[in-house]
């Protein structure tokens, strides 16, 4: 394959958004950083509180270095929170912390989304490292067998990011309106939540354009989308 610009022009949109995603998520977690929480509960302490509520007693909550490294793994039912949010009482610690607890909810209550994304992670990440290359390999050579193999792996990277817009957006829902049942965050708190956990979910739409886009291409230079195969 030789330079293509209309690479790029497919490209284009996503990237913007993802570089906006970035930057909206950064700035509203810089901002809230600053900002107290009134219950004054750290990031691992609402995030227990939470499990506690819930009746989950068998999550590990753990610190980890990072920036925005947080996350849960279903597998070890452990809740890692990044060192800015772990500690830290702020608005935005509490938010990111809550978000990953709603994770560890709906784990235990067999949340479909979260299931069918976990098992497709072993496969989406073979796509990940291979499935570009064998569809680029596949146009190289003019090997339709070998193209198609290489849209299989890749569309199980695009199923998987699919899946996780509504795992993301279900966990923020429920960090949302249970860290304000459970009087964790109140009054303006809330908003800032809000901005925080809005922002990154925005990032996981950014992802999962990029890789449609992508796809989209190759299918397009393989003459699938009214292309022209070269």
């Amino acid at each position: 394959m030789v330079f293509d610009p209309m690479y790029f022009v497919f490209l284009a949109p996503a990237l913007a958004l993802s570089l906006w995603a970035s930057w909206r998520t950064k700035s509203a977690f810089k901002k809230y950083s600053k900002v107290r929480s009134g219950s004054g509960m750290t990031g691992a302490q609402a995030a227990q509180t939470l499990l506690d509520r819930a009746g989950i007693h068998d999550v590990k909550i753990v610190a980890t270095r990072g920036m925005l490294s947080d996350h849960y793994n279903p597998v070890n039912k452990t809740l890692a929170l990044s060192e800015p949010v772990y500690g830290s009482s702020s608005v935005a610690a509490v938010g990111v912390a809550c978000h990953e607890a709603g994770h560890a909810i709906q784990h235990q209550v067999g949340y479909a989304p979260l299931k069918l994304r976990s098992l497709l992670v072993p496969t989406a990440g073979i796509g990940s490292n291979l499935g570009v290359w064998v569809m680029m390999f596949g146009l190289i050579f003019q090997t339709m067998q070998l193209f198609v193999v290489g849209v299989a792996l890749f569309s199980a990277v695009v199923l998987f990011q699919l899946v996780t817009l509504p795992v993301e957006f279900d966990a923020s829902a429920r960090a949302k309106r249970l860290a304000t049942e459970y009087g964790i965050v109140f009054g303006n708190d809330r908003e800032g939540m809000d901005r925080v956990l809005n922002a990154a979910a925005m990032t996981y739409v950014a992802a999962a354009a990029s890789s449609i886009m992508t796809l989209l291409y190759f299918l397009m230079r393989a003459g699938l989308l009214g292309g022209r195969r070269d």
